[in-house]
């Protein structure tokens, strides 16, 4: 399985796609033997591409080829009689469109002839053995579909039912994992910890209600529509549309915008497309030197602000990254802890005052690393409720049972001993065995 660096390959499959994308851009600024090196490299993304199986990455290909393939075809019609046009500004920036089918053709031919060889090196390393069969390939992906209980289609299912339940305010910012393990769903459920509806407007609609998701929904649709990107000829400003659409399609079925490179390349792409203010060399020439003046002195004020922007993020980001190191400490062995953190990890740790960044991660690891005693049972328990919505994963539910037992809450024990049956039956298993979760 291919993944790349997120470990995920619909993560993996969207950055191809970016680059992609960014290789068109690059492909109309280039000479025609820097042309044929894009060529090369397309064709290794479109490699990257098969090898993820990735059926997100399947579908936003189809629309890179759509798309380039009908604006490299426009971009070559013959003019009409009369038109008037400019030089440099017929000329092709685009491949052919037939480049376009052909990438779709290469991903057809690398989505079988992959796994095969991976299945035949496998086989070949083993002696001759069955070593490697159980490669999955795109074809098997599209036609078996997704593992019972894994479905996108049982979680959308899912969360509808808890939409309907609450239509109009949500259940609430970062509660649907823990909403999730309560519902007493009619039918069947997705088997995981859902912490996210892995659709946008979905999430948007379970958490914050309807409203709320048509207004942010609406919103974005209608800020599209205003900029008109079907009338877009600027090759910068169409990779920075293009890259968006690849994002929002991820969006539609996961949840990219929870990750740092999606947020940043989203950020960056809506700061090339928002409409800027006019410089001073596009004033007239027959403008008063007076208006140019203020013009500078407006350009001047922001530039200043820009860099007083970037010296705040810079800050906050330097003071974010110490506070990941610090509660990152009890998640590492105890030889790879800094000094000081290796034989107590904890002891540091300030999940209510300076540590309130990663508060949550370090509750959990406060949970996870204190053995449950009579002593430290009413502080398991704190825990133990405080981090149910942060990750209800069964030794979360476990040890939130075991304190209540402790003490004596039997009510609240037992409701969580269902719970744990119903959600998650191989850890109930395990639990009666008298074995810790896995």
């Amino acid at each position: 399985m291919a993944y790349g660096n997120l470990r995920q390959r619909n993560q993996f499959a969207t950055l191809l796609n970016m680059g992609l994308v960014a290789l068109l851009w690059t492909h109309g600024q280039a000479g025609p033997r820097g042309r044929r090196v894009l060529m090369v490299a397309g064709a290794l993304l479109v490699a990257g591409l098969a090898a993820s199986t990735s059926r997100t990455g399947l579908l936003q290909l189809g629309v890179i080829a759509a798309a380039g393939g009908w604006m490299a075809w426009r971009e070559r019609a013959p003019v009409e009689p009369g038109a008037v046009t400019q030089g440099a500004a017929r000329q092709p920036l685009l491949p052919r469109p037939g480049w376009f089918l052909g990438a779709l053709a290469l991903y057809a031919l690398l989505s079988w002839a992959l796994p095969w060889s991976a299945v035949m090196v496998a086989s070949f390393l083993a002696g001759g053995g069955s070593a490697g069969a159980d490669v999955q390939g795109m074809l098997t992906r599209l036609r078996e579909g997704a593992p019972p209980g894994h479905s996108r289609w049982l979680l959308w299912s899912n969360v509808l039912w808890l939409i309907a339940q609450r239509p109009w305010t949500g259940w609430g910012w970062g509660q649907l994992s823990l909403v999730h393990y309560l519902a007493e769903y009619p039918g069947p459920r997705f088997v995981e910890i859902l912490d996210n509806a892995h659709n946008l407007p979905l999430h948007l609609a379970v958490e914050l209600g309807i409203p709320a998701a048509v207004l942010i929904c609406g919103g974005f649709l209608w800020m599209v529509a205003a900029a008109r990107p079907w009338q877009e000829r600027d090759p910068a400003r169409l990779m920075a549309w293009g890259v968006l659409a690849m994002i929002v399609l991820h969006s539609l079925v996961e949840y990219p915008l929870w990750y740092g490179p999606f947020q940043l390349v989203f950020g960056l792409c809506l700061g090339m497309l928002w409409p800027g203010r006019r410089r001073a060399c596009d004033v007239p020439h027959d403008a008063g030197a007076a208006s140019i003046a203020v013009l500078q002195r407006q350009a001047a004020r922001a530039r200043w602000a820009a860099r007083l922007t970037a010296a705040a993020l810079l800050a906050v980001v330097a003071y974010a990254g110490w506070s990941y190191v610090r509660a990152s400490q009890p998640f590492l062995p105890a030889a790879e802890r800094l000094a000081g953190w290796r034989d107590d990890p904890l002891a540091q740790l300030d999940p209510d005052g300076r540590d309130w960044l990663f508060a949550r991660q370090a509750r959990f690891a406060e949970l996870a690393l204190t053995p449950l005693t009579p002593q430290t049972a009413a502080r398991v328990h704190a825990l133990a409720q405080a981090t149910l919505a942060f990750s209800p994963e069964p030794r979360v539910v476990v040890k939130l049972i075991d304190s209540a037992r402790l003490l004596g809450l039997e009510q609240e024990a037992q409701f969580h001993l269902e719970r744990l049956r119903v959600v998650y039956p191989e850890a109930y298993a395990r639990w009666l065995a008298g074995k810790p979760p896995v």
